[in-house]
């Protein structure tokens, strides 16, 4: 019988919040735990104390980050009775994906889902197939007949149209162009 996951203290989860909101501004590749911690008001023993390893506490952030978006797919999908079409849900996940406000957590799934595909067995392991089905599974939820092949297909390009634009704008910051890419591939 599995044992549940303790659940974290206050101390914690609090130094979990301020480590990730450290991490959406400096990112994960070059971590180093000593200069984290004076950031965030602690020390590199209490760190590796509360989350056993260097990467325990990288675990800790991708399902801190993981978290965020899972969140987005809960609002999107209880905002509708019935299925919205895959349009719509596309073109509200573009809005969410491109504001302003949410770059820091774009470049840190950036980050995240690039070092899982090179480093598949460190504590990246299995993030960016996990976003994938994520974000798959909310796009068959907005379709009528879900099953199908031809559904599948749909989704699968729209996940790749709304993630390659995502890499666009990172990249150039040009927001209306990109935009207007998603908004014509989604009139289609």
């Amino acid at each position: 019988m599995p044992t549940a996951k303790p659940v974290p203290s206050a101390r914690q989860q609090d130094l979990l919040e301020r480590a990730y909101a450290y991490s959406l501004t400096h990112g994960l590749a070059d971590l180093s735990l000593r200069p984290l911690a004076t950031a965030i008001g602690s020390s590199p023993r209490v760190l590796l104390f509360l989350f056993d390893s260097k990467d325990g506490l990288i675990r800790a952030l991708l399902a801190r980050a993981r978290a965020d978006e899972l969140e987005l797919l809960r609002q999107l999908d209880s905002r509708y009775d019935e299925p919205p079409g895959l349009t719509v849900v596309a073109q509200e996940l573009w809005t969410w994906l491109a504001a302003p406000e949410r770059r820091p957590l774009m470049k840190f799934w950036v980050e995240a889902y690039g070092r899982s595909l090179v480093a598949p067995d460190g504590p990246w392991a299995d993030y960016g197939r996990s976003t994938v089905d994520d974000w798959l599974e909310l796009l068959k939820a907005s379709q009528p007949d879900p099953g199908t092949a031809e559904a599948e297909a749909r989704r699968t390009a729209v996940l790749a149209v709304l993630r390659g634009a995502l890499l666009d704008l990172l990249a150039t910051g040009d927001l209306e162009r990109t935009t207007r890419a998603v908004e014509d591939y989604l009139g289609d």
